[in-house]
Order: C-alpha cells, then sequence, then structure tokens
C-alpha cells in the first residue's frame, strides 16, 4: 500500500490496540496514575470508563504490560459469562484446576486456597475485565462475592474493571448497591483536543518509521479531524488510515483537507456520530428561525401575511 511511499515499516493507525504505539495522552497517562496507586494501596474495585474508541483496551494491555512487580494478573477481555462460567475462567487464570460440575462452595475453597498461597508469597491477586459492561447482573453479583474473599488486613484479590459508559449505569442499580459501595477509584477517560491530535498522528507516523522533516499531518487537517471525530482515537486511526491511501494516489507526501474530507465522507461511524447529530438542532433551529420571522410578519402587516399564506396553499395545491 503506502508503506514504502511515507517510509514506514507498518501501518501507522491500525485500529488494533498495539502498545508499541502508546502515545501516552494525558488522559491515558492519569488512568495509569490512578490504576498504578489504587493497586499499591491494597483498593477492591478500580473502574475505568471511556466513550467507544477512546483508548481503554489500549490502556488495559499497557496495565498488564507494565504491572508493577508482586502482582499475580487474571485477564478476562469478553466477560459475556454466567457466573459459572465466570468462576471458571478467574479459576484458568489463576491456575486453579475446577471442573465445570463445581458449585460456588468448591470454587470458594479452591480460590480462596490459591489466593492465600499467593498472598503467602508476598504478592497480591488483580483481576482485569475488560469490556465490563457486558457482565450480567447476576455474574456482576458473582464478582462482588469473589471479593469477600479476604484475610484480617486485605482483600486477597483485587477487582479493575474497563468499560463504556454503560457500565456506569448498570452498577447504578439498587440491586448492586453493594458492588458500588466497593469501587473506591474510578476514572473516566476524556476524548483528545485539536492539539492532542496533532502530536497523537505525526507521533505515531515518527513510530512506524516516518522521518519525513515536514509533517504528514499539518496542524490545519488536524483541526478538521477533530471537528469529525470530536476527538476519538479510533475515528481519528480510521480516517488518517484512509487520508494516507488517498495522498499516497496522488503522490503527495502530505495529507491535506480535501483528503480528510474524503476520507471521512467513506466513514460511517463519522457520519452517524456528527453529521446526523448536526442535523438533529440544525433543522429545528431552522424550523424555529421560520416560526419567529412569520411571528413578526404577521405582527407588523396581519394582511400580507394571510395573502402570503393563501398563496402558498394554492400552490402546493396545484
Amino acid at each position: 500500500m503506502y508503506l514504502y511511499h511515507f517510509g514506514v515499516r507498518e501501518l501507522p493507525f491500525n485500529i488494533t490496540p498495539n502498545t508499541q504505539f502508546f502515545f501516552g495522552l494525558p488522559s491515558h497517562n492519569e488512568a495509569l496514575e490512578v490504576l498504578q496507586t489504587a493497586l499499591t494501596s491494597g483498593e477492591g474495585f478500580i473502574k475505568v470508563t471511556g466513550e467507544v474508541g477512546t483508548g481503554k483496551t489500549l490502556v488495559c494491555r499497557k496495565l498488564l504490560n507494565e504491572m508493577p512487580e508482586g502482582f499475580v494478573t487474571a485477564y478476562i477481555p469478553n466477560p459475556y459469562l454466567s457466573p459459572s462460567e465466570l468462576r471458571l475462567a478467574v479459576a484458568s487464570e489463576l491456575q486453579v484446576e475446577l471442573d465445570a460440575k463445581s458449585d460456588q462452595q468448591k470454587f470458594t475453597q479452591a480460590i480462596q486456597k490459591r489466593l492465600v498461597d499467593i498472598r503467602k508469597e508476598g504478592k497480591a491477586a488483580v483481576l482485569i475485565i475488560d469490556e465490563a459492561q457486558a457482565l450480567p447482573d447476576e455474574s456482576i453479583e458473582a464478582l462482588r462475592l469473589m471479593t469477600n474473599l479476604e484475610t484480617e488486613s486485605t482483600k486477597l484479590m483485587q477487582v479493575v474493571l474497563f468499560g463504556q459508559p454503560e457500565l456506569n449505569d448498570k452498577i447504578a442499580k439498587p440491586e448492586l448497591r453493594q458492588l458500588r459501595q466497593r469501587i473506591t477509584f474510578s476514572y473516566h477517560l476524556s476524548q483528545l483536543d485539536t492539539d492532542q491530535i496533532y502530536q497523537y498522528v505525526n507521533y505515531r507516523m515518527g513510530i512506524a518509521g516516518n522521518q519525513s522533516k515536514v509533517d504528514v499531518f499539518p496542524k490545519a487537517v488536524c483541526k478538521s479531524l477533530f471537528k469529525a471525530t470530536q476527538g476519538t482515537p479510533r475515528l481519528v486511526n480510521i480516517i488518517c488510515h484512509k487520508a494516507l491511501m488517498l495522498a499516497f494516489g496522488e503522490g503527495k507526501f502530505q495529507v491535506s483537507k480535501t483528503h480528510i474530507k474524503l476520507a471521512i465522507n467513506d466513514t460511517e461511524a463519522v457520519d452517524n456520530n456528527v453529521t446526523r447529530s448536526w442535523y438533529a438542532w440544525a433543522i429545528p433551529a431552522v424550523g424555529c428561525i421560520f416560526v419567529c420571522a412569520a411571528f413578526l410578519l404577521y405582527q407588523a402587516e396581519p394582511d400580507f401575511f394571510y395573502r402570503e399564506i393563501i398563496s402558498m396553499v394554492s400552490r402546493i395545491g396545484q
């Protein structure tokens, strides 16, 4: 594709989370600081939320790769599991042998023994769940019961939940209030501003191998990117990839606003998130202006107003 043209070794805007391209956006760095502080203080539940495409999974993988020493981690990326399936998944991650017929009591005994052994080794167990908004309510309750395992001074297992904002709605339910009260640290990932997009996209180009002395994505282009994506990193990646293809097709070494516009028009998610939302308020606004103008016309010249209405109706009838 455009690899040789732009002097890059790999695709710089692949949407698959890759910690090699971790830029260290302020929001991502703050989330990691919150997570590491909470984990080292031995807190029970920690929650990180963010809109679709804001980099939750990337932060999650960064945390897994840079987990402080002294932690044993269990990672569940797809948590749409029944309570029994969740127990088996946790047991498997912690290297505890359980069969499919193991009930809550057997699970509790086996897990508690494993967690106590981990604690005796001077380590702490951490369960990390990505896409936590997909957890069924009954599985969330099972998860809470797992964290009841504790010594006289500390919890035997900490839990980190990564999820979309729907996770907040889920745990706000009255029947899940016990879990909600155990969340001691939480953080919400924010989206990028124009300057951060400018730094982000050119950083990724550099990591991929581009050594151009001019920015492949100028600041003016990044303003258009922000307007279209509202600072969502995943959408930025998708549009930038398409824009690079267009620039390559024209033999250009810089992306232009035209390339960005064409890439936006070819991206359905941007239409849904931006263009249609613009119409959602623009059309009613135009309607309000029309009504106000008609009212003012009626107040000033009522006879002229009625004649115009009758004329319009006649034209429509024809």
